[in-house]
């Protein structure tokens, strides 16, 4: 199954104070880290959204191998970053992972994970990460839902598009705190250097 990657990076970071995807964390900004699993697993290609100081997060991106689409509507919702996201991929795409540009403890293994178990359940439209019974991030959505994710508004993702259709969603479980882990506040960044 070819599986591409959309990177959602974005937003104000109204939260942070600051541009949280060009927060330094391990010596590097935390869109450095996302950009690195998405290379690192076997989702081609990878899209990466860019709106709020889209040039100083496209420059991170340099030396990727990655299409930078700016959303210029990155104000009104997450929803409008995932639309071109998914707009700009190629049509031979059958699934699309959607990683979060605030989430740098993303594993190649774990987006493996998820593209392997969404490949071998035809009749799925997701694969999401499920940490002590809940949902988590980053999902991996099949072209089935593609359509859909056109049509949403506002600030919210696919989850809503997955809700009420458990029996077709993959149920991933795992044990790694990372797919809870976004790092929107000054406190959380912080906390998560200090564990360094």
């Amino acid at each position: 199954m070819r599986c591409a990657a959309v990177i959602l990076a974005a937003g104000r970071s109204s939260r942070m104070g600051s541009n949280k995807l060009l927060e330094v964390l391990r010596g590097k900004p935390m869109v450095h880290h996302v950009l690195s699993a998405a290379k690192a697993s076997v989702a081609r290609p990878t899209v990466l959204v860019s709106g709020h100081q889209a040039e100083a997060v496209t420059a991170v991106a340099a030396g990727f191998p990655v299409e930078v689409v700016l959303n210029p509507r990155f104000a009104e919702g997450l929803s409008t970053s995932l639309r071109a996201g998914i707009a700009a991929l190629p049509g031979d795409v059958e699934a699309a992972v959607v990683l979060l540009g605030d989430m740098p403890d993303i594993t190649p293994g774990l987006i493996d994970r998820l593209v392997a178990a969404l490949a071998e359940r035809p009749d799925a439209i997701a694969a999401v990460p499920s940490l002590d019974g809940a949902w988590g991030n980053p999902v991996v959505l099949s072209r089935s839902l593609f359509e859909e994710v056109t049509r949403l508004s506002g600030d919210a993702g696919a989850r809503k598009l997955l809700e009420g259709r458990a029996e077709r969603v993959v149920v991933v479980p795992v044990d790694d705190a990372a797919v809870a882990l976004d790092l929107d506040t000054p406190e959380a960044l912080a906390a998560a250097r200090e564990k360094l």
